[in-house]
């Protein structure tokens, strides 16, 4: 079955877009004979069903589809001859989240990623399915692959069963993150080990001798990279100590722990946060508390968003453009595609750190 062409439609006018899109893909022969369910179609282009429908009433109108049959509409006319083309020039990305649950930065990153490849001649389809990043993906990802057969695969998010899925297939898959170990897929990312070690020698220099670190319950491999960072600066200090806070993502159960942490026998002064969301829990809770930042503690952003902006005091954190990692991951996804490998390594880019009032 040919690729579907993912070209998402733009927010300018919405149904007419809408409308563009599914033409392209019918044009090229993706869809020749009849569409996918409605569900399908919203997902892919990333629209409601109100604007999905208005799209496809217009489609009826000129001629290109038939009446609404009970569960599909039915293609008039398609053609395949550029189909098989189409599927070289895709590449998927696929992720656990629509763009609309992503973070300020990574839907950034996406854009720049879709408009990097489309100067290169490649198309890009998001495909979300939250089923494929399980411990048990095999039947999800054997259906997605089956259906969207691209040139290449960029895995957001992606954890070990994922990982290995991959690697038993044998397809072209580029992880954007790090690999579980001994996974041998090549892989971009943030160098959270050297970040987090930079971190601890910052917070080493302020005289700061317990340490937390707030990290997310599951995480991927760079959650891991950055404890061992911080232990590895920390560890040329023997009078320093770090404590490992893992919570489930929610406000709740952060702050819960973070009560705990700090009602100990040997409380942090400082806090080291992965996910620039959870530093607005860690900040508003403190400070609720009672807790001067950065007087009574320490806090630094492992990561960078745009509404870190907007918190006072300003925060310190390190901060990689959100184009600069687009532009490497498009680069090596295009190599991917084209040739069908890349070398299996890790390759990390190196932040840069932005001082800020939480740590002074």
């Amino acid at each position: 079955m040919p690729a579907f062409r993912p070209e998402l439609p733009q927010r300018r006018s919405l149904v007419s877009d809408t409308a563009r899109a599914l033409r392209e893909n019918i044009r090229l022969g993706i869809w020749s004979d009849q569409l996918p369910g409605e569900r399908e179609l919203c997902d892919r282009l990333q629209v409601s069903r109100p604007t999905l429908r208005a799209a496809l009433n217009e489609l009826q109108r000129d001629g290109t589809l038939e009446a609404p049959q009970p569960r599909r509409r039915r293609v008039i006319a398609a053609t395949r001859s550029d189909a098989a083309k189409a599927t070289q020039r895709l590449i998927a990305v696929i992720s656990p989240r629509p763009l609309l649950e992503m973070p300020p930065s990574a839907v950034v990153m996406v854009d720049e990623l879709r408009i990097d490849l489309a100067r290169a001649g490649f198309e890009l389809e998001l495909v979300v399915n939250p089923a494929a990043f399980s411990e048990h993906p095999e039947r999800t990802l054997d259906s997605l692959v089956a259906r969207i057969p691209s040139a290449a695969w960029i895995a957001f998010g992606s954890r070990e069963p994922m990982q290995q899925w991959f690697l038993r297939r044998q397809l072209p898959c580029l992880v954007a993150g790090s690999c579980a170990p001994g996974i041998a897929l090549p892989s971009l990312d943030i160098d959270y080990r050297a970040t987090c070690r930079h971190a601890g020698g910052l917070l080493l220099g302020k005289g700061h001798r317990r340490i937390a670190l707030c990290l997310p319950e599951g995480a991927t491999g760079g959650e891991a990279d950055s404890e061992s960072g911080l232990r590895e600066a920390v560890s040329t200090n023997p009078a320093a100590s770090v404590s490992v806070i893992r919570h489930d993502g929610t406000a709740a159960n952060l702050c819960a722990l973070l009560d705990q942490a700090v009602a100990s026998d040997h409380p942090p002064t400082a806090v080291l946060v992965a996910r620039a969301v959870h530093v607005l829990t860690v900040i508003t809770h403190l400070q609720r508390r009672g807790l001067q930042i950065p007087g009574e503690m320490a806090v630094i952003s492992r990561d960078d968003e745009s509404f870190l902006r907007h918190l006072t005091p300003t925060v310190a954190h390190y901060s990689l453009a959100p184009t600069r990692f687009a532009r490497r991951l498009s680069r090596a996804a295009r190599q991917l595609a084209e040739t069908g490998s890349l070398p299996l390594r890790a390759t990390r880019l190196i932040p840069g750190f932005v001082p800020g009032e939480t740590l002074t």
